[in-house]
């Protein structure tokens, strides 16, 4: 079988039809519309300039996903077997002392001695067949001249998180990438080599050090394309926040596009985050580190109340409360030490300790500092950034609901915004600028903002990967860009440029469905959640929790998520109402 594989493009800016190959592709190969609604133009351009024309729409098919890998597990849920093993010393480091043992970011110097002692990468050859102007181009036809492109690629993705990322192997399958999966032996994802989604599965004991775990993989990525089935190594990507400073790292030292470690470390750092704003000339809210007990004190000096204590490495809500009082300060840092002692991490993701859980003590392994931030109020949103080559190429804004606090649990999200246009595009500028204040130049990020009743719009936290849960439905059906298609492209190196609609196709709501009271929760709630699905405009009802699961309450703790659902909408507040009265016919099945 030929391992070189072709492409071709041509009516681009009137050029002839030119033919590229990909030479030492490896032999594998892989074994799915909305037209846009006339709405009244409230929202922020979501790119810089170029917009769709067309009419008819993007082929776009409804593939719904389970919770985002990322936040913590629901009390309840099932786990599979793999998701109970022991947590390993890379979960922890990554979780609790990020970067832990990874190598230490390379010199300028020592990235250019790596670039040259490496043969290009057969995508940077076919890139170098083809025109810059026209790989930069917004259009329809560049749009598919990137995919083309992307087909036969060895694309190296670092841990596969939970089953319900599946579909990102999915779409890189799709697009004829050869995928090759770095994880545990006993990740769900090696099945998908025998079902013709995934070219290889490398394993690597992820009970060891990050220093280990690192050399081990960058030891099997090596390997690639010795036994004609893929190629070598033409990018490396992750979708798992604790495998992202590994991640980079790879990268940079087998010569690769990727992010630069120093960025990556200082947005895991919240400390290190507002630093960089604030020396970038960003608005930041008054900070304080607290390495111990004896630091309240100053810490609220500094700070004030209210404020808002969270761990300076970690994601989600874990570990994060909101406090009025020095006496609230006192007694919610020793509650949120013993929280984050108490956490468990499987597949990347982190969880709550549950019954039975085996897992490792974080207070064992190392110091949990925290920061002490000023409390900011007002409206949250996400918004989901693409960097190319430098600079912003798409940047949406969605609405987040009012979260539970003090814990700050999630409830419900809505795309596109509802905020005015004006507070949208200050929302969005402050978004890539705090990316940019942070060393990024690439990738895709899920930046977390609130826009203030007194300062305007303000950071909460820039993840370098792309948001989980509905995220990437969100911006495909609303905007028809898919987050992991362009995340394929900057792994690649393939100039990313999204082409997108004038208006959204439609608007899209969703809630994490929290429990109202503890007890446990009712055959009659889940027997609506069920129902959900057969109603018009539902998208997705996916349970979170069983009959006769004991549930906590909004006012007895973090409260426990029911269900995820997913709604359509003509407009955002139109996908809003709906969502919610759905919900309010379910808050009293809990006896």
């Amino acid at each position: 079988m030929s391992t070189t594989c072709c492409t071709c493009f041509q009516g681009l800016v009137g050029r002839k039809k030119q033919d590229v190959h990909r030479r030492r592709s490896g032999s594998w190969q892989p074994t799915a519309a909305l037209v846009p609604n006339e709405m009244t133009n409230v929202w922020a351009s979501p790119v810089p300039r170029t917009f769709r024309d067309d009419k008819d729409g993007a082929d776009l098919d409804l593939v719904m996903s389970s919770l985002d890998t990322d936040v913590p597990h629901v009390p309840g849920k099932a786990k599979s077997k793999s998701n109970a093993r022991r947590r390993s010393k890379f979960e922890i480091e990554q979780l609790t002392m990020s970067p832990g043992s990874l190598p230490k970011p390379l010199a300028p110097y020592e990235r250019e001695q790596a670039i040259r002692r490496l043969q290009p990468t057969a995508t940077y050859e076919m890139l170098n067949q083809v025109p810059q102007e026209v790989l930069e181009e917004a259009t329809a036809e560049a749009q598919e001249l990137r995919r083309k492109l992307t087909k036969g690629a060895t694309v190296v993705f670092i841990s596969a998180g939970y089953p319900g990322k599946r579909f990102i192997f999915e779409r890189a399958a799709a697009l004829g990438v050869k995928s090759v999966i770095v994880d545990h032996p006993d990740s769900w994802s090696r099945a998908l080599v025998d079902e013709g989604i995934v070219a290889k599965f490398l394993e690597v004991d992820m009970g060891q050090s990050s220093e280990e775990v690192f050399k081990q993989a960058l030891a099997a990525i090596s390997e690639l394309g010795k036994d004609g089935l893929t190629g070598t190594a033409d990018g490396i990507v992750t979708f798992v926040e604790l495998s992202v400073p590994m991640t980079c790292r790879l990268a940079e030292v087998l010569g690769l596009p990727g992010m630069e470690p120093q960025a990556v470390d200082r947005a895991r750092d919240k400390h290190r985050t507002r630093a960089a704003l604030k020396d970038f000339g960003l608005p930041t809210p008054a900070n304080y580190l607290i390495k111990q007990g004896s630091d309240l004190k100053a810490a609220a000096e500094v700070v004030g109340f209210p404020a808002v204590i969270k761990p300076v490495s970690g994601a989600a809500s874990l570990g994060v409360k909101k406090v009025t009082s020095f006496e609230e300060l006192e007694s919610g840092y020793l509650e949120v030490a013993e929280e984050l002692g108490s956490l468990v991490v499987s597949s990347g993701a982190l969880t709550k300790a549950s019954n039975g859980t085996k897992g490792v003590n974080a207070k064992s392994v190392v110091d949990l500092t925290v920061l002490l931030e000023q409390y900011l109020d007002g409206p949250e949103v996400d918004v989901d950034i693409i960097m190319s080559e430098g600079d912003w190429r798409y940047a949406a804004v969605s609405d987040n609901g009012p979260t539970l606090e003090p814990y700050f649990n999630e409830t419900w999200g809505l795309c596109p915004s509802m905020l005015s246009k004006q507070q949208q595009t200050e929302l969005k500028d402050l978004s890539v600028n705090c990316c940019k204040a942070l060393g990024f130049t690439s990738g895709v990020f899920h930046v977390e903002c609130k826009y203030t009743s007194t300062t305007g719009p303000q950071l909460i936290e820039v993840n370098a990967r792309m948001g989980g849960g509905p995220v990437r439905e969100c911006n495909r059906l609303v905007w028809g860009v898919d987050l992991v298609e362009e995340a394929i492209f900057v792994a690649l190196g393939i100039p990313a440029r999204p082409y997108l609609p004038k208006v959204p196709y439609t608007c899209i709501g969703y809630t994490f469905v929290n429990a109202q009271k503890s007890g446990k929760l009712t055959s009659e709630a889940t027997a609506k959640f069920e129902a959900w699905r057969k109603l018009p405009n539902v998208l997705s009802s996916v349970p979170l929790a069983k009959t006769g699961d004991t549930v906590v309450g909004v006012k007895d703790g973090l409260s426990t998520w029911l269900c995820e659902l997913v709604v359509t909408g003509k407009s955002s507040e139109e996908a809003l109402n709906y969502f919610l009265k759905l919900e309010n016919d379910a808050a009293a099945d809990i006896e």
